[in-house]
């Protein structure tokens, strides 16, 4: 029973290691056509009084404006060139500050770079646990090594949320702005990325005033913040 039971676990890891290799190394070509986020909403949807609707359009890096790659980076993960797929200082960072800052009523610091995101977004359900935690550190790191940064920034900002039943920064541009995301000009992508921490809350068409101050800053920190190659 016991020899039993290991090599039942032991198939079973090793059909997950292949099965997620497998599918990343896809992915690495196609893009995915659902995240589970999408399917969660579009669940949730009649009972939370959003949109049952979904759009979400496809475009590829070299088809995108290039200001909406340098806006998310300059709003999410300034550093996304330079580390591995996690920022480990800034893990390190939110850890001793975020206890005082819970305390004093104030929201805690993040520290998830958009590898973590993309992660997150692609291949896992959004509920938090440490179980959830160790599978997005396994697949940061895969699909650092087998799509690249390039690949990484594409396909975030595709499948990302960016409104209510928005998903992909084509559907989101035709939806605020009347324009592919090939047109988007450095203030429109300052705009979008700046709704991304809460794309339900945060409207880049009717910006808020806080809405607009992020966008500020995002669009200062553009000027030098360099794409992949």
């Amino acid at each position: 029973m016991v020899k039993n039971f290991f090599v039942w676990t032991w198939r079973t890891i090793v059909a997950f290691l292949v099965g997620s290799v497998l599918v990343v190394a896809i992915f690495r070509i196609v893009p995915p056509a659902i995240t589970p986020l999408m399917a969660m909403r579009f669940v949730q949807a009649p009972f939370t009084g959003h949109r049952m609707t979904m759009a979400h359009s496809w475009i590829s890096y070299g088809n995108c404006s290039p200001a909406i790659f340098r806006a998310v980076q300059s709003g999410e993960d300034g550093k996304f060139l330079r580390h591995n797929g996690i920022d480990w200082k800034a893990v390190e960072r939110a850890k001793h500050v975020n206890a005082g800052r819970v305390k004093r009523g104030k929201p805690p610091l993040g520290a998830s770079t958009i590898t973590m995101q993309t992660s997150k977004n692609v291949f896992l359900v959004p509920w938090r646990s440490m179980v959830r935690k160790a599978f997005e550190v396994y697949f940061v790191y895969l699909i650092e090594a087998i799509w690249g940064k390039q690949r990484i920034l594409e396909v975030y900002v595709n499948m990302i949320e960016w409104g209510d039943g928005l998903y992909g920064v084509d559907a989101a541009s035709r939806y605020y702005f009347h324009k592919p995301a090939s047109e988007l000009t450095n203030a429109d992508a300052a705009l979008l990325a700046a709704v991304v921490p809460n794309p339900r809350r945060f409207h880049a068409d009717a910006p808020s005033a806080y809405t607009r101050k992020r966008a500020s800053f995002i669009a200062g920190r553009m000027r030098g913040m360099p794409l992949p190659k």
